[in-house]
């Protein structure tokens, strides 16, 4: 298919799933049950982090960790107490147990204590000139891990570009967040954070379209595949690449192609 063609088929892909409707089905609903920027924040980390597998398990689990924190995630990460930390010390999903939870809150309660949004954790890692995403990804990553108590086994759920992960998940925590275009679906509240700048979740799912598309040549699913398809995506649309993650993801999960 030729560049034109594909551009054209693409955005009218992003047209036919990017509304309203997607959101009920997809891990994005849990941040949007809230109002409150932070609340959006921490609710929209934790389903981006549990999202492997099946999406309905994903929102289930993420539904259930709200439960665990009154339905108040910003409320409950800086002012519970000990005894609230019971409720997280049955909670599991895959391989993200009681332990992980502990260190997620314990990072969130001092991160708030000192910002007012979760941005600051990654835009504070991105230079003026940079094209991408990377170096705030890999702020976020130390700056989580600051803390030496937390352990090693943590670390499989916070990604970083340095050990070459793909970073799917907070990729597209990040799109969820930056991306603005009016149609209801990503939320836009974060303004540091240029769409430009943001790198397409690289899932199984879209993997496979994209290669198919012939937008990926790299024989891995890396980080480097990552920037290698929004690189190409980057070509249909300077300003907004990662649009077509509703695109490719669509037509790989809910068109099966």
């Amino acid at each position: 298919m030729k560049k034109d063609q594909l551009k054209l088929f693409l955005d009218e892909k992003v047209k036919e799933y990017n509304k309203p409707a997607f959101i009920r089905d997809d891990p994005i609903s849990i941040p949007h049950r809230f109002s409150k920027k932070q609340d959006i924040e921490i609710a929209g980390l934790f389903a981006a982090v549990f999202s492997w597998g099946n999406r309905k398990t994903i929102i289930n689990k993420s539904n259930e960790l709200m439960h665990r924190m009154d339905n108040a995630p910003h409320d409950f990460i800086l002012n519970h107490k000990e005894i609230d930390l019971k409720k997280m010390l049955s909670f599991r999903h895959r391989t993200f147990n009681p332990t992980d939870a502990l260190c997620f809150i314990d990072f969130l309660k001092n991160f708030y204590k000192k910002n007012n949004s979760l941005e600051n954790a990654f835009s504070e890692g991105i230079k003026g000139n940079d094209k991408t995403v990377e170096n705030g990804l890999i702020h976020f990553h130390n700056l989580f891990f600051l803390r030496e108590n937390y352990p090693v086994r943590t670390r499989k759920h916070i990604p970083t570009p340095e050990r070459k992960s793909s970073c799917k998940r907070l990729n597209m925590f990040l799109r969820w967040m930056v991306r603005d275009d009016n149609c209801g679906v990503d939320f836009g509240i974060w303004k540091n954070i240029k769409p430009a700048q943001l790198v397409c979740p690289l899932d199984l799912h879209v993997d496979r379209v994209a290669r198919r598309y012939g937008l990926i040549k790299n024989k891995n699913t890396n980080w480097d595949a990552a920037l290698e398809l929004t690189d190409k995506l980057r070509r249909l649309d300077p300003v907004d690449p990662v649009k077509y993650d509703f695109a490719l993801f669509g037509i790989g999960v809910l068109e099966k192609f």
